[in-house]
């Protein structure tokens, strides 16, 4: 019998904090943080990161674990949240998977495989023809051999261009082939994966206002805090939304009026992303907050409903 696994996700600043705090204490569950940066400690503001108090003594998983100077990426997050899938279950309690980051939701709800090996004389053969003659030549070799990786990576991602290069050269096999099938694979785990959504107009509203918080309780200072602490625009914790822009502004790049206004128009390009991504994945249950009358109550007893049909609870 497959383990039972809650997600709750959706695009940023939706809401969907508060009502996993209510799904958790309705039906005994643990809150496993699909975000990218709550997982760094001395990063609360930029990342609205749940405040202790708002946890209302439900255990909270990968929040505030790392130094921002740890490297984070899908494999380690695969690797940690199922370690605490592991914790969670010992305790009969029920997992919840929460936060936007739809890479790492696919990649523990599919079990994806991320094997890496270790770098053999292909991958060294390809950094060195990086390091010789740019990038950018790997990438048009990438564009003639995987198109549709191409397509998804940015040229001047040179890790990512050499890992799918090295892919093809190993296997002769396109690494978004590989990607797709991943996709594809049946979950190992009794799923229910919910998408909390609103109405564009109001979600672009709520991102303008949290961002306003953000700056109004300090964003500014807490980058600042965090330079001094010695991170630096090339670590992968500054690459988070919020904190680049700061970073732009305090390495005089532009205005702090600027960098507010680029910070909200990156977040709501990146809000419509997340939807992208998500009316992608199969069998998801999407809740718009609209058809509920955005009462909580209301959200929490369609989702309970959804959960005793696929028999994770009674």
């Amino acid at each position: 019998m497959k383990e039972p696994l809650v997600i709750l996700t959706g695009p940023t600043a939706v809401g969907k904090t508060k009502l996993s705090i209510a799904l958790a204490k309705a039906i005994g569950g643990e809150i496993i943080s699909a975000d990218s940066m709550q997982v760094y400690k001395h990063m609360d503001i930029g990342s609205a990161k749940i405040r202790p108090q708002e946890m209302q003594g439900v255990p909270h998983h990968l929040i505030d674990v790392l130094e921002p100077w740890e490297e984070f990426h899908v494999v380690r997050f695969q690797q940690m949240a199922k370690e605490a899938l592991s914790v969670i279950r010992s305790r009969g309690h029920i997992p919840i998977l929460t936060g936007g980051t739809g890479f790492y939701i696919q990649a523990l709800t599919g079990d994806v495989d991320f094997t890496e090996n270790e770098a053999g004389p292909i991958r060294k053969e390809l950094e060195r023809q990086a390091e010789e003659e740019g990038t950018h030549v790997l990438y048009e070799e990438l564009r003639r051999v995987d198109p549709q990786s191409a397509d998804k990576i940015h040229e001047h991602n040179r890790k990512r261009v050499i890992r799918a290069l090295e892919f093809y050269r190993m296997t002769g096999k396109r690494i978004s082939e590989h990607n797709e099938e991943q996709r594809e694979k049946a979950s190992p785990y009794n799923l229910a994966y919910f998408v909390l959504n609103d109405d564009r107009a109001k979600l672009y509203a709520r991102i303008e206002e949290r961002i306003d918080e953000m700056v109004e309780t300090g964003l500014l200072e807490e980058v600042r805090r965090l330079q001094e602490m010695g991170c630096r625009r090339g670590m992968v914790s500054m690459q988070g939304l919020g904190y680049k822009e700061m970073l732009a502004f305090l390495d005089g790049e532009c205005s702090f009026s600027e960098a507010v206004e680029i910070l909200k128009r990156d977040t709501r390009h990146f809000a419509k992303r997340q939807l992208t991504w998500f009316r992608r994945e199969q069998e998801v249950i999407w809740l718009h907050k609209g058809d509920y009358e955005y009462k909580e109550e209301a959200l929490l007893a369609a989702m309970l409903e959804r959960l005793k049909e696929k028999e994770i609870i009674r």
